[in-house]
């Protein structure tokens, strides 16, 4: 591992001005996946700010009737949430589909969005990937693809954003607030919130050097059926094939978003709006551009029978 300075910081601004001082910094606060990514030297930080004491672990009702979820709330803690359990059940269904207890106990909200992909060649830093090392091609185009992208790709990376969490936050429509060094804060609607690949799949938020993550906001419930099912290799600790979030109204209308087809949680507003024509027309718009390999292809097939049995049982 290499070595790196570590810093405690004592509100968000000052995270966000230290990030911006110290050229390669991280915030760490979980490290789920960062501490792995160091062991591997694939993230080599030279200055790690501790985020854990900023005070951002707690769930707060809005005044529009939603709920402000602190980017540090641990993943078990969100799920087992009364509000969360209540009023948007898919999240609380996503969280507990994610890696194991242990993992739930210490990832945070913040951290779940910013995870890094799971492609192989991304943790293999003998093969090629632009993810990694932009501009070294993408060994995934060429070689094993199963758990690759079907649609949202580009030449030049083929890989799925792994996470449960944001596919339900995407279909609920949540915004993530963030401060920058100077202070300043943001809110960014999540459907903004992840860069499409193109030419540049290192660059992977809409976020600005050194700015943090401090909530996740979410709007006032929706009501209706919630349901999160998510399709996998084996039973758990296992990131999705397919999976697919979907909010229902009794009257047929209602929402969608699907994991492990993309970069990022993919939904799209025209499809969420054929909803009450039935899964063929929310598959055909969802996966219009879709471009598989031949190794996973069989996504598609997956994509559609998962999209109509989570319609079936929302609509029974």
């Amino acid at each position: 591992m290499k070595a790196f300075t570590y810093e405690r910081v004592k509100t968000p601004a000052d995270a966000a001005l230290s990030a911006t001082r110290h050229a390669g910094a991280k915030f760490i606060a979980g490290g789920t996946n960062l501490l792995d990514l160091m062991k591997l030297e694939i993230e080599t930080p030279t200055h790690l700010i501790d985020v854990n004491g900023l005070g951002l672990d707690t769930i707060e009702p809005t005044a529009q009737g939603g709920l402000r979820i602190g980017a540090l709330v641990r993943n078990t803690d969100l799920a087992a949430d009364e509000r969360v359990r209540r009023d948007y059940a898919v999240l609380s269904r996503a969280l507990l589909a994610g890696a194991s207890g242990q993992l739930r106990n210490r990832a945070t909200t913040a951290g779940n969005l910013l995870q890094r992909t799971r492609c192989p060649y991304f943790y293999d830093t003998c093969q090629p990937c632009n993810k990694r090392s932009p501009g070294s091609g993408c060994a995934a185009l060429d070689g094993f693809s199963r758990q690759h992208a079907v649609v949202g790709l580009s030449d030049a990376c083929i890989a799925t954003h792994p996470s449960d969490m944001a596919v339900a936050m995407q279909v609920l429509d949540a915004e993530v607030e963030t401060v920058q060094a100077d202070g300043n804060t943001r809110r960014i609607p999540l459907s903004e919130f992840y860069l499409a690949p193109g030419d540049t799949p290192h660059l992977e938020t809409v976020l600005a050097p050194g700015e943090m993550i401090t909530a996740v906001t979410l709007p006032a419930p929706l009501g209706g059926v919630h349901i999160y099912r998510k399709v996998r290799d084996r039973a758990s600790y296992a990131f999705a094939l397919v999976s697919v979030a979907a909010v229902v109204q009794p009257d047929g209308t209602g929402r969608v978003a699907l994991g492990g087809v993309a970069h990022k949680p993919w939904r799209m507003a025209e499809a969420d709006a054929r909803l009450p024509e039935g899964a063929q027309a929310v598959y055909d718009t969802l996966f219009a551009g879709a471009k598989p390999t031949p190794e996973n292809a069989f996504k598609l097939i997956l994509a559609k029978r998962t999209l109509a049995s989570v319609l079936t049982e929302a609509r029974a």
